[in-house]
């Protein structure tokens, strides 16, 4: 696996998070219970934001670490 192809799979995986966190407030009537599961996945945002911006920066870095490019360009060099 790449660096990008890491970087996306983290990225993914942290957005399933957040959309789970998102399904358990909107499940309960606890509102103790909602609020937190809000501020969890408001939080797991953030750090979403801040590996998105660490990726593109890899990405404009290192233009073969771009998740779907690589065997496109490669294919086009041969």
């Amino acid at each position: 696996m790449t660096v990008g192809q890491d970087l996306h799979q983290a990225l993914n995986g942290l957005e399933t998070a957040k959309v789970t966190l998102e399904g358990f407030a909107q499940d309960t009537d606890d509102q103790m219970a909602q609020d937190m599961y809000q501020q969890c996945a408001q939080e797991v945002q953030h750090v979403v934001q801040q590996l998105e911006n660490r990726t593109n920066y890899v990405e404009e870095q290192e233009p073969q670490f771009k998740q779907g490019t690589n065997v496109q360009e490669q294919n086009q060099q041969q």
